[in-house]
């Protein structure tokens, strides 16, 4: 018999009542997620200036970074030093994947860091993310001038030409919801396994960043 604390046993006609009862509250926040993204769609956005970043094979422009999309999600990676790498931008990283499928919705994928670019080459090379593009932001205003702070965002650009807009910009827990490994988790008994989850006695927990 398992250590661990489990959900109780229940007759499948008991599992079933308690499962309908649950999808009325999924279905609501499906709805509310659907009215909030409908709200996002219908803000304005703000021109952003020109910047030249260093890729690994020479200069590149964010107007670059879409290639021959009219949209652009960019990541910013955190930079945390020469000799260390943010966890929690790697561990985003690990799960950016199907850029065809962005790309279908004409939408160009890159990850822009204050990192120097030798840095970053040689951690995408180390972490099998060939498949990524990626540029240095090291010595532009870019970092200041999104507002991130030292942190980490995601922000999403429009061009009209060679015209550049931002139109919608996300961090923290609104990250969080994009990642594909930690939302399947949230679907499963024992959830993430953080401390911070309101989940029943027993459930094994242990520290988001231990």
């Amino acid at each position: 018999m398992s250590e661990t604390a489990m959900p109780p046993v229940v007759p499948a006609e008991e599992w079933a009542a308690a499962r309908a009862e649950l999808l009325v509250a999924e279905k609501e926040a499906t709805r509310a997620l659907d009215r909030i993204a409908a709200q996002r769609r219908r803000l304005p956005m703000v021109r952003f200036g020109e910047y030249t970043f260093t890729a690994a094979d020479g200069p590149v422009t964010l107007r670059e970074l879409f290639g021959e999309h009219r949209q652009l999600a960019l990541y910013q990676f955190m930079n945390v030093g020469p000799d260390a790498f943010c966890g929690g931008c790697t561990y985003f990283t690990k799960n950016v994947a199907n850029l065809a499928g962005l790309a279908r919705n004409d939408i160009a994928w890159a990850t822009v860091s204050d990192m120097p670019i030798e840095q970053m080459a040689g951690y995408w090379k180390e972490m099998g993310w060939e498949h990524i593009p990626f540029a240095s932001s090291a010595g532009t205003t870019f970092s200041a001038d999104c507002g991130v702070g030292g942190g980490f965002l995601l922000s999403m650009f429009l061009r009209d030409g060679d015209n550049v807009f931002r139109t919608y910009t996300t961090g923290q827990r609104g990250v969080d919801r994009l990642l594909f490994s930690t939302n399947v988790s949230d679907l499963a008994v024992y959830g993430r396994q953080e401390e911070w989850e309101d989940s029943p006695a027993g459930w094994p927990q242990a520290p988001t960043y231990g």
